[in-house]
């Protein structure tokens, strides 16, 4: 089975499901094994992650996932519950039999009991459809580090932090209330500060390179700026006219 999108080919070769991402030349963040059988959802992940690092493979059926997670070492598994072959919590039993690989599962399934029962099977986590990209980057790196035994750094900028285990940012040691758009663009600035983002980054940190037509940009930067800046005596998003964005207080 064969899948092309923005001129990358995905591919399932017969017999096996396994999707193969080709390695890119950057360090390697994570290894990832999504198992979902939603061709389009497979392709936007791949999209999405290979850029920042990750390696990942796909498989588009239960049975053939769980064969992978067995035999294969990832960091993480990104998994679905509606499959064919398996379903999600059918796998997770039989995983959580022989390994403790960290997993996300990744249903349509919003009901508690149904949350409940993931967990119950061995999940991890559980993000449900629809999901932004950002959030289940920060949740599968929090996932790793658990796994590794070590904490997320805290960024700090100023008396400005964002915990990248929790994802909760403050001022002040005030909690600010942030979208995760929002967030993200606060992540990239804080660790790109005292350097000036360009617009082009921001876009591309949150669309990759499928950016929206319209605007939305300028209003993910107002909402962060109305968080970080309003009512504060020093301000620490700066606007460079036709440069871009930075974070710092001067």
């Amino acid at each position: 089975m064969r899948l092309a999108r923005k001129g990358h080919c995905y591919n399932f070769p017969t017999g096996t499901g396994l999707q193969s991402a080709a390695r890119r030349p950057t360090e390697l963040l994570m290894r990832l094994l999504i198992v979902e059988d939603n061709l389009e959802l497979v392709a936007n992940l791949f999209d999405y992650f290979e850029p920042r690092g990750f390696t990942l493979d796909a498989a588009p059926d239960g049975r053939t996932g769980l064969q992978l997670a067995l035999t294969h070492a990832y960091d993480a598994v990104i998994l679905d519950w509606m499959l064919p072959r398996l379903d999600g919590p059918g796998v997770l039993t039989s995983l959580r039999a022989e390994r403790t690989t960290p997993v996300i599962m990744l249903p349509a399934k919003d009901q508690l009991a149904d949350k409940v029962a993931g967990f119950r099977a061995g999940a991890d986590d559980y993000l449900t459809k629809p999901f932004d990209l950002p959030e289940l980057e920060m949740r599968l790196l929090a996932l790793h580090a658990r796994a590794l035994g070590r904490p997320l750094p805290q960024l700090c900028v100023g008396d400005l932090t964002l915990d990248m285990a929790t994802l909760q940012a403050r001022r002040g040691g005030v909690p600010l209330k942030l979208y995760p758009a929002s967030r993200k663009l606060l992540e990239v600035l804080m660790r790109a500060s005292p350097r000036v983002v360009t617009r082009l980054e921001l876009e591309h940190a949150l669309w990759g390179d499928d950016p929206p037509d319209s605007d939305q940009l300028r209003s993910h930067l107002y909402e962060l700026r109305r968080a970080v800046d309003a009512g504060q005596g020093v301000k620490l998003l700066h606007t460079l006219p036709k440069v871009g964005y930075r974070l710092g207080s001067a």
